[in-house]
């Protein structure tokens, strides 16, 4: 499929962290065009934002690939919804786990209900993430520096430790960085301060957890469209969003899972330590 939303778009506002259903340009997170080759077969997956955007697309490749998911987010209750009817749709098990990731105790329990669900964990995709636009750092609330690292990468450490206990040779860590680790973006300080922080956490994890067969890399994700995006940006950058590219506009989820079926995968036996990216031409270097 080449045929893709190109700016200038104009989509309305949202609160945070937006839902599918208000977007008026929706993305594409692959439900007519993604198919599966038995690459994942009887896989077990935990997705951290699996309601939307990149966490649905992904959620979606891993069921049609033959993984039973596990579909972590905050409340997004419709959303999250619509992505296990997906992934039943495709014959597996989707189980839902609301909840903010932010809490320590929550990452445990959630992680304790894939184990209980599944009996195992094979695939961890830590994607969920925070983010707001604030053009000067005195203008940065306390909170909202320690909300944006307790979700984005706290969690991350919290549910990758539960995690491995119940993950055997074999076993596959994806968590999402960003662009914004190499090229950080003034008026999302904060964020892209963790994205650089999750790719030194992944680099370390994958030498840590090597002896046991357990791979860990990233996806460096560019500018995608997805909830939030207009729930976290002001207008005039929403409606330009993907323009500063080279391919000139916003990547949709579903060109994103395809990497992650990769990096799940046992075809990716030697692939750990890296980080891929899927930025439009925008080059990491």
């Amino acid at each position: 499929m080449t045929d893709h939303p190109t700016p200038p778009f104009d989509e309305p506002q949202q609160p945070i962290p937006g839902t599918t259903e208000a977007m008026d340009t929706r993305p594409d997170h692959g439900e007519q065009s993604y198919r599966g080759s038995g690459r994942l077969a009887g896989k077990k997956a935990v997705i951290t934002g699996a309601d939307s955007g990149i966490g649905r697309a992904v959620a979606i490749a891993f069921a049609r690939e033959g993984a039973d998911v596990l579909i972590s987010y905050l409340n997004e209750h419709d959303d999250a919804a619509e992505t296990a009817r997906l992934v039943e749709e495709a014959g597996r098990k989707a189980v839902l786990v609301p909840g903010d990731i932010s809490d320590a105790a929550h990452c445990r329990a959630l992680v304790a209900r894939a184990a209980e669900e599944f009996g195992r964990i094979d695939v961890l995709v830590n994607n969920a993430a925070h983010q707001d636009t604030i053009d000067w750092i005195e203008d940065i609330p306390d909170e909202e520096w320690e909300v944006t690292f307790r979700t984005n990468i706290h969690a991350m450490f919290y549910i990758t430790k539960a995690a491995v206990a119940h993950m055997g040779e074999g076993g596959s860590v994806i968590n999402t960085t960003s662009v914004q680790a190499d090229n950080p973006s003034p008026e999302l300080l904060a964020y892209a301060t963790t994205k650089g922080a999750i790719q030194n956490f992944t680099g370390g994890l994958a030498q840590m957890l090597a002896k046991r067969g357990i791979r860990a890399n990233c996806v460096a994700p560019g500018p995608i469209w997805t909830p939030l995006i207009p729930s976290t940006m002001p207008k005039e950058k929403v409606d330009d969003f993907g323009k500063q590219v080279p391919m000139e506009r916003p990547g949709q989820p579903a060109e994103l899972a395809p990497v992650y079926v990769m990096l799940a995968s046992d075809e990716a036996s030697y692939v750990s330590g890296a980080t891929i990216a899927v930025t439009g031409g925008k080059p990491i270097i």
